[in-house]
């Protein structure tokens, strides 16, 4: 399955994608209609043709959770220790400086020095959103900003805008 472009689904996501197949399965039993199945669901035609071909090729357990698609790299006891060194922060690694938030790029490079383990940039991202740290990770546009254009901006463009109704 493909889902929205940043990665994979953490377990609960999964489980929840699970239990919305298996309710497909149920109601293709019942002889439901795939576009009703798709509507009271929520979900796509397509994807509700694709679970039929696959419950009338494997039945239900063919609609079950396979798991990530990707097998973690890290043990568990690396995960932990990842964990403690990203609770130390940036500065302790080496990144000094004014930005003192982990980056992707910053989290690989520490995986990389840890464990000698290569990761992508999104592989990072993932493995992050897995472990529930998702909504910590920066975005882009927050480390590209540029306190001192933006108050030039306000100061200068600002006033000339003009908003019409």
């Amino acid at each position: 399955m493909r889902y929205a472009q940043g990665g994979g689904l953490t377990p609960q996501e999964q489980a929840a994608r699970e239990h919305i197949r298996l309710e497909a399965a149920r109601r293709f039993e019942g002889g439901e209609s795939t576009s009703l199945i798709a509507k009271q669901l929520r979900v796509t035609d397509r994807s509700v043709r694709r679970w039929r071909r696959a419950w009338r090729d494997g039945g239900t357990t063919a609609l079950l959770c396979l798991g990530p698609l990707s097998r973690e790299r890290l043990s568990p006891e690396q995960w932990a220790r990842l964990e403690a060194e990203l609770a130390r922060g940036p500065l302790v690694h080496g990144w000094d400086g004014d930005d003192q938030r982990w980056t992707l790029k910053r989290v690989k490079t520490l995986i990389g020095r840890l464990f000698r383990l290569g990761y992508t940039v999104p592989g990072v991202w993932k493995l992050l959103k897995r472990h529930g740290w998702s909504a910590q990770v920066p975005r882009r546009r927050a480390l590209e900003r540029d306190d001192g254009a933006i108050a030039v901006w306000k100061r200068e463009v600002w006033p000339q805008v003009k908003v019409s109704p």
